[in-house]
């Protein structure tokens, strides 16, 4: 069609990393992944690191593929990626030392440090980040006590998705979206927060400047290009962090866009969000950051979001321990699918434990199941030994865990939520979806799962001037992709589950 354009998306997830190749026309928007790599941590000195070299490469090669289908027509490149980590760059612009895997153990004990330094209320009120001790802020704090001489020689601090698009394209910046993960960042200007800086002793110099997303970056160098073989492509900023992108995908119909102004949380607030992966984020869009008593009682994070809105949200572990206990399990030579796990769930007993899916103790990699029995048998309960058994408890745990904020959220925002739209590979997960609607008693809305890449997509779009305004993208989405309802079922037992394992699945800041 004469109005088609043809976007790449460049989508990096803490499991593997993918090319998209979107294209965008009057009333649809198609996607298809031509390129997928693994991701995952590499040992490194005893830390565990991100193999930036080996990524960079991936991603070039996934570049080459999208544009040689595309018959060199492309109008755009977008890099997204998870928040908090970052490369640091030496006087000649060269990455000093492969990026720090936010699961290291280098950030424990963090927050007793930065807590010394500002107290925590300080810390909230200057940043209405949420508090995780592998945000920037705690990272850069722990090289800066250690001395490190990576620390010393560095010239320039830039994000991951950010770090991609300066070896594309040789310009260095901080997309909004993904700087603002950091707690480096102040929610209610948009800058550096020099106090933070001060007060942690950190060094403000090396920080970027931060640009908008739906921003031309630049484009590919001539050296890149050529290496690639493609032309020069436009490398755009969209909404860098991850869960910036998959908001902005969200299929909401505009009547209930959170895009009018007054009062702590827009007025037209009437639905959630839930991007659900290796992480599950909850929150919902707003015009302003809320950092108030209530909030920081709750640790609600405000990142920054597409087309000038704040994303209230609650970091929430997600589907990472089904992720590890599969992991195990294959390691100890039983390889069954995501699809068999939940098939298996399915037909084990209900609530059959319960636990706080979201203690620290669960952060790290490693024998996921060993240490979710240790942690049954401290808290009084048994260890399960079923498979099946362990993957429903999960999917329970992390159902009564969204009741639990999204009721916080309510009560954040002074108003009821009537739905939840789910997207992200974890909106593929059936028996999820239906626990979710059963425990929070709403509508939820599935789909689509490739939100990170669409959003990314539709936010270049939005730079190009080929799409007028983000509703406009998201009645795309809507035109374009399956998206599945799920009524709650079953609202009694679940309602005193909830109240019952309120105590256990509460995560206390």
């Amino acid at each position: 069609m004469a109005n088609e354009r043809r976007y790449i998306a460049v989508d990096l997830g803490a499991e593997s990393g993918r090319v998209m190749l979107g294209v965008v026309s009057a009333d649809k928007l198609r996607i298809e992944e031509v390129h997928r790599f693994s991701n995952g941590p590499v040992e490194q000195d005893g830390s565990l690191h991100w193999d930036f070299a080996r990524l960079l490469s991936e991603i070039k090669t996934g570049i080459g593929k999208a544009a040689g289908r595309a018959g060199g027509e492309v109008a755009g490149i977008g890099v997204d990626s998870w928040g908090v980590d970052f490369g640091l760059l030496d006087e000649k612009g060269n990455l000093i030392e492969n990026p720090y895997h936010y699961r290291d153990s280098h950030t424990n004990g963090m927050l007793a440090k930065a807590f010394e330094l500002m107290p925590k209320r300080d810390i909230y009120e200057h940043t209405g980040i949420q508090f995780l001790q592998f945000n920037s802020v705690y990272q850069l704090l722990s090289m800066r006590l250690a001395d490190s001489p990576v620390l010393a020689k560095a010239n320039r601090l830039i994000f991951i998705a950010n770090l991609v698009s300066y070896f594309l394209s040789g310009n260095p910046c901080a997309e909004y979206t993904l700087a603002s993960t950091s707690q480096l960042m102040d929610m209610r200007t948009g800058k550096w927060s020099r106090t933070i800086f001060e007060k942690m002793n950190l060094p403000m110099g090396i920080m970027p400047d931060v640009i908008g997303p739906g921003k031309v970056v630049g484009k590919l160098t001539k050296t890149v290009a050529n290496e690639i073989g493609c032309g020069e492509i436009p490398v755009i900023a969209v909404g860098s962090h991850d869960t910036a992108s998959a908001v902005a995908a969200v299929p909401a119909s505009p009547d209930s866009h959170q895009a009018s102004r007054g009062g702590p949380a827009d007025e037209k607030t009437k639905w959630a969000y839930l991007s659900s992966g290796t992480w599950s984020v909850m929150g919902i869009e707003t015009s302003k950051a809320i950092i108030n008593d209530k909030t920081f009682a709750h640790q609600f994070t405000n990142e920054g979001g597409v087309e000038g809105t704040i994303r209230l949200l609650k970091n929430i572990m997600g589907l990472w321990l089904v992720q590890e206990c599969r992991r195990q399990w294959q390691k100890d030579g039983e390889d069954l699918s995501y699809a068999q796990l939940t098939a298996m769930a399915q037909k084990a007993r209900p609530f059959a434990a319960t636990m706080n899916i979201d203690t620290g103790e669960f952060l790290a990699p490693g024998d996921m199941p060993r240490r979710i029995n240790e942690h049954l048998t401290q808290k009084g309960q048994q260890p399960i030994k079923n498979k099946g058994q362990m993957v429903r408890v999960l999917l329970e745990c992390l159902a009564l865990k969204y009741y639990e904020e999204i009721n916080r959220l309510e009560e954040v925002i002074g108003k009821k939520i009537d739905c939840l739209h789910v997207v992200g590979g974890g909106s593929q997960n059936e028996l999820l979806n239906q626990f979710t609607a059963n425990a929070i008693g709403k509508k939820v809305i599935a789909g689509p799962a490739e939100a990170t890449a669409i959003g990314n997509v539709l936010m270049q779009a939005r730079a190009t001037g080929h799409i007028k305004r983000l509703a406009d993208g998201r009645r795309l989405v809507g035109n374009s992709f399956a998206l599945k309802e799920y009524q709650p079922e079953d609202t009694a037992t679940w309602k005193k589950q909830c109240k019952k394992n309120a105590k256990s699945c509460t995560t206390r800041p």
